[in-house]
């Protein structure tokens, strides 16, 4: 008589877990280093540009990302180095760097994108160039270089979210020196060496034993 059990296999769910931390990986690894580099890169492109009076004429200004805000550029990097220590920490200490990551793609979208409409810097510019304090900048226009930088930011964000739902399946730096965290067998103990045998004290010699038990 047969029975049939409700209890499931355990190891027809491994292949899907392995299956999806390697896809995991691969998307978290790529989303993080390309979003990391977009967001460096488009700080350092003109975001804001305009004109201010200047003895009795216009007098163009530009102000890249970096003299808009320094949050982004500032939370790629801490980003980009969050994807590292990913893979140097585990368990707890994988979850917070985890965290640490989405929060770096967060906050460089939030800082992107108020940047994307903000004119501090070229009003800045404009009273310097005037020497007038009161000054503003006139014809203000942007760029869509803040929004590239709100874009790396939320690949930043989607690599953080992915280490936080999969890192527990990722390897880890020492990964290749463990296996499933059981410890090594201990080798085993070499037999004597008999002394009437000139061949097995040669070899005694180049494994780096002492043949003669001393």
């Amino acid at each position: 008589m047969e029975y049939v059990t409700a209890v499931p296999h355990p190891r027809s769910e491994a292949p899907g877990s392995a299956r999806a931390g390697r896809m995991s990986l691969a998307v978290a690894l790529l989303c993080g280093a390309v979003g990391a580099a977009v967001a460096l890169l488009a700080t350092r492109q003109r975001w804001s540009e305009g004109t201010a009076t200047v003895a009795g004429g216009p007098f163009p200004l530009t102000a890249r990302g970096s003299d808009v805000t320094g949050v982004p550029a500032a939370l790629a990097i801490v980003g980009l180095a969050a994807l590292v220590a990913v893979f140097a920490v585990r368990r707890a200490g994988r979850f917070m760097v985890a965290g640490l990551l989405a929060l770096s793609g967060a906050g460089t979208v939030a800082a992107a994108l108020l940047g994307a409409s903000d004119s501090t810097a070229l009003d800045e510019q404009a009273a310097r160039a005037s020497g007038d304090t009161s000054a503003t900048v006139e014809t203000l226009t942007h760029t869509a270089w803040p929004y590239v930088a709100a874009v790396g930011g939320a690949l930043l964000l989607l690599a953080g979210l992915l280490a936080l739902r999969y890192g527990r399946l990722w390897p880890g730096m020492s990964g290749r020196y463990e296996r499933n965290g059981t410890p090594r067998p201990r080798r085993r103990a070499q037999a004597a060496v008999d002394p009437d045998r000139p061949e097995e004290l040669w070899k005694a010699l180049d494994r780096g034993e002492d043949p003669t038990g001393a």
